[in-house]
């Protein structure tokens, strides 16, 4: 076990409809609520913050909300305009996981390139 929570966002119909409208291409079919939520980016907080994962969004909703919205589309200028914490609760829904598990063992790597290693 490891000393991380997991928050999992998951994509409410505001989200997805806003997906579906800001297409630049807009010559897909539309993404539905099951491709949008297929597969969700984890973020790992401190374990402590778990109980008090409102406060810790209050802090940081709009990171989440905006790498979120970056998965979809990376032009700022396609994204809401006014991005706020009750937006991002009308448009998102956040799972808290506590018991997380490395099964791996070893080293974790940055894909990012910013660190060779993050120490376990």
């Amino acid at each position: 076990m490891i000393n991380r929570a997991a928050l999992i966002v998951r994509l409410k119909e505001p989200f997805i409809q806003w997906i579906n409208d800001a297409d630049p291409l807009d010559n897909r079919s539309a993404i539905t609520f099951e491709e949008a939520n297929e597969d969700r980016t984890v973020y790992l907080i401190d374990e402590s913050e778990a109980d008090h994962v409102e406060e810790w969004l209050a802090l940081n909703f709009m990171q989440v909300f905006e790498c979120e919205l970056e998965d979809w589309y990376a032009d700022p200028a396609l994204w809401p305009k006014n991005i706020t914490m009750e937006l991002f609760n009308e448009w998102c829904d956040i799972d808290c996981h506590t018991v997380i598990v490395d099964t791996v063992g070893g080293p974790i790597v940055d894909d990012e390139g910013e660190e060779d290693f993050v120490e376990e």
